[in-house]
């Protein structure tokens, strides 16, 4: 099913953070209807680096086209600020569309950009992001892809203004509005209050970030139609390689790790090899 259909359907739509093929692969053989290429993940595994706005449009579109080859499930995509003006902004559409995406995520921060979830961030005027997302809506080649307006302003002009700044985006095109960063049970129900009625709102779920941790289950019960947990996959596997690493440092073999990680056999059946070398046999010569 298209994003924008599901969307609006019923229930709400839980799409975890992935960062490549075999995460997108296991994510879908998981049961997720949708995945969010997190900008933040890519800089963190492609980069080893933070997410303060390091990663570039192409590297991104690179990622997104191998995902896009792995998976038929939806990806929404971290377009950061449009990686400069409007015209930046409808280049950037141009090249995540034609790489496989279903929906673009586009923020009012200033370039480069930082983590929703870091202080010191700045804003662009709420007319010129207004200005990207009519662009993007133009640049765009189908109706399916999706705009999502992203304003980081809690934390630098408060609630009240980010809500204006989320009505200018809706006015200007958006097709999902996402209010980054409220930091209270209360905003988040006020987010919903004013907006679910007339547009699909998305939650970011980032562990020990601003916002408190809910269920998508507790986000539906708001109002949220979209809720991503973009970073966690990197936090966790961050977590297991580090545990690998020293245990495999401490006894110079993975023995003691043995029951917490695939064998080669286990990992070859999560990705198809066998499949894919029994495909490839149908184009061998005689065949």
């Amino acid at each position: 099913m298209k994003l924008k259909a599901r969307l609006a359907g019923d229930g709400i739509v839980l799409a975890p953070g992935i960062y490549d093929g075999l995460t997108a692969l296991i994510a879908e053989q998981a049961g997720f209807e949708a995945l969010y290429l997190s900008g933040a993940a890519v800089a963190y595994t492609r980069l080893g680096r933070p997410d303060i706005g390091l990663t570039s449009v192409t590297e991104m579109a690179e990622t997104m086209t191998l995902i896009a080859d792995r998976t038929r499930l939806p990806v929404i995509i971290d377009a950061d600020t449009g990686f400069g003006n409007a015209l930046n902004a409808q280049r950037t559409m141009r090249l995540y569309e034609r790489a496989g995406a279903a929906a673009l995520q586009v923020e009012d921060q200033t370039y480069p950009k930082r983590c929703g979830h870091l202080k010191d961030k700045a804003l662009i005027p709420a007319a010129e992001m207004a200005g990207k997302i009519a662009a993007m809506a133009d640049a765009r080649r189908s109706d399916q892809t999706l705009i999502i307006a992203r304003t980081d302003a809690i934390a630098v002009e408060g609630f009240d203004a980010a809500l204006e700044r989320a009505e200018t985006y809706l006015a200007a095109g958006a097709d999902v509005l996402f209010v980054e960063a409220p930091q209270t049970e209360t905003e988040l129900t006020g987010i919903a209050d004013r907006f679910a009625a007339r547009v699909p709102l998305l939650a970011n779920m980032v562990e020990g970030g601003a916002t408190p941790i809910r269920s998508a289950e507790a986000l539906q019960a708001l109002g949220f139609r979209l809720v991503i947990f973009p970073g966690g996959i990197v936090r966790a596997l961050a977590h297991t390689a580090r545990d690998y690493y020293t245990s495999l440092r401490a006894h110079g073999t993975t023995a003691p790790f043995r029951d917490r990680m695939y064998d080669f056999a286990g990992l070859n059946e999560i990705i198809g090899t066998g499949e894919m070398l029994e495909r490839g046999k149908r184009y061998a010569p005689g065949q």
